[in-house]
């Protein structure tokens, strides 16, 4: 006899390097055993975890997904392949109401479908509860080790950090992190080059991406110094303590910008609720930088941490700048890292840009930072962030797999975090995400309706 409820677990396509999921064999077995849901998976090629798994833990395996009400995936869902009236779990990424994705919300309404964004999934101070973003910073921290030993190589300056390999090529995140255990061994013995000591790695940002990037750090031998003493360091530079071991300084809002008034003080919930009145300060960091660490959420209305008018000065002025390594973590293309201007993948992560000509060149050598600039880092970790996310995931499942989605929204028994993620419900924008409908184009036959 079939469930009552059922859920589909998509397969994904979007790039052939996603192979995360969003639910793992784990707890498909409670959602069957526990909670009497029916869960069927589609069949994929490419999805880290075995199909033999799911089978084992009580899923089916099917090519269709048309008899399951709600279907979770982790990236966008290709519009030809949304269903009228289903209930869609996935990031979505039109919040900002970013132009590539619009046609697909604008076919989630016009199908009355659900669409429930992980990125929205959060508690009642705010907080994120069910995110990647802490193996983005891992993973992305790897990479970025990566391509400063392949910087140093072709600049023929040794360094231990020849050794390291992208995430992707390492079998298991405790792989990495012990071939990066003796990588830090060989720091502390043999030291750094007088070209690049002392060598400092910067953190803007200091939340889960930024957590993750820096326990790969760790691997290292570091020293955390705060943003007002790089002067004095690079005054008093010699010796051991400035070639063994690398620094690490954590940028946070208020050594990133500064009041644009004189005399005014910063004020962390003013600059979120009037970032006008701010400007850019952290350029003055960038000089005593080897390796800027992006890990800060943007938007548009934010000073930007780094132009490309300022790297266009500092190439022009500075024979050999010490920035070797941008590691753009949260991968914003012509974002608060101006000189992201394009997206790479995990098999081509990494770009140079050159300040001097405004021009981007594939991989690792030329006039310029390298700038790693990959949107979807934790698919290079699969495994661990598939287990991690599930596992944050995994108590909201049932909820929204029974949940009757045919009552009106005000009406629907909801928790908090669930109805708060709800962009669209029953083909309509929800109260808190209605600013949206500017971004659609939205003809007479596409306004808003209101939701009861």
């Amino acid at each position: 006899m079939r469930s009552k409820y059922s859920i589909g677990i998509r397969r994904e396509d979007k790039n052939p390097w996603e192979r995360r999921v969003p639910i793992i064999p784990e707890h498909v077995a409670g959602l069957v055993k526990d909670h009497g849901i029916e869960v069927l998976v589609q069949k994929s090629g490419l999805r880290a975890i075995p199909e033999e798994e799911y089978l084992r833990a009580g899923a089916k395996i099917v090519e269709d997904l048309s008899p399951c009400d709600t279907v979770f995936a982790v990236k966008e869902i290709p519009v030809r392949f949304l269903e009228k009236g289903k209930t869609y779990v996935f990031f979505s990424h039109t919040i900002k109401g970013q132009a590539h994705n619009m046609p697909l919300l604008r076919r989630l309404m016009e199908l009355r479908c659900q669409l429930l964004d992980y990125e929205k999934m959060a508690d009642e101070k705010g907080r994120r509860l069910v995110f990647f973003g802490k193996f983005a910073g891992l993973a992305g921290m790897i990479d970025t080790l990566w391509a400063l030993g392949q910087r140093l190589d072709l600049e023929k300056t040794p360094s231990p950090f020849s050794a390291v390999k992208r995430a992707l090529e390492y079998p298991s995140l405790a792989d990495a992190e012990a071939a990066l255990t003796e990588v830090g061994k060989r720091l502390a013995a043999d030291g750094l080059p007088d070209a690049v000591a002392p060598l400092v790695v910067g953190f803007a940002g200091y939340g889960n991406v930024s957590q993750g990037a820096q326990r790969i750090l760790r691997r290292l031998p570091v020293e955390e110094i705060k943003p007002e003493e790089l002067m004095p360091l690079f005054q008093n530079r010699g010796g051991a303590r400035t070639k063994n071991r690398i620094f690490q300084v954590v940028f946070r809002e208020e050594h990133m910008v500064e009041p644009v008034s004189p005399g005014q003080r910063f004020e962390l919930q003013d600059y979120y609720g009037h970032p006008e009145k701010y400007r850019s300060q952290f350029e003055k960091y960038v000089p005593y930088l080897a390796v800027l660490v992006n890990c800060i959420y943007w938007d548009a209305k934010y000073p930007r941490l780094v132009t490309k008018n300022y790297l266009k000065k500092l190439y022009r002025e500075t024979p050999r700048p010490r920035l070797k390594v941008i590691g753009d973590i949260t991968c914003d293309v012509d974002g608060s890292i101006e000189c992201n201007v394009k997206p790479m993948d995990p098999g081509n992560p990494v770009f140079v840009y050159d300040a001097l000509k405004d021009a981007a060149r594939d991989g690792c050598a030329g006039t310029g930072p390298v700038i790693l600039a990959v949107d979807n880092l934790p698919a290079e970790l699969p495994k661990e962030s598939s287990r991690e996310f599930s596992q944050a995931l995994n108590p909201f499942v049932p909820e929204i797999a029974k949940a009757d989605m045919a009552a009106g929204f005000e009406a629907c028994a909801l928790s908090e975090p669930i109805k708060k993620a709800l962009l669209v419900y029953q083909g309509e924008l929800t109260p808190g995400y209605r600013y949206l409908a500017k971004y659609l184009d939205a003809g007479p036959d596409k306004k808003q309706g209101e939701l009861r």
